[in-house]
């Protein structure tokens, strides 16, 4: 049987930590940042969890990451 080809799209897009949590960074972070209040800067850093039916997705897409 071949091997499983990985969705390169979405391994660039997301992180799987070691407890195969899929994290994402958060959305709007391109350009126009500098009118935003430095709070809403400050949260854009910040990784989030993935939704739970979207993580399962996520990692079928990503054969060899578990």
């Amino acid at each position: 049987m071949p091997k499983m080809k990985t969705r390169k799209s979405v391994r660039k897009r997301v992180k799987i930590t070691g407890r195969k949590k899929v994290m994402r960074r958060d959305v709007g972070q391109s350009h126009f940042n500098s009118r935003e209040a430095g709070k809403t800067t400050r949260g854009k850093r910040k990784d989030f969890v993935v939704f739970k039916t979207d993580a399962e997705n996520i990692l079928r897409n990503l054969p060899y990451s578990t």
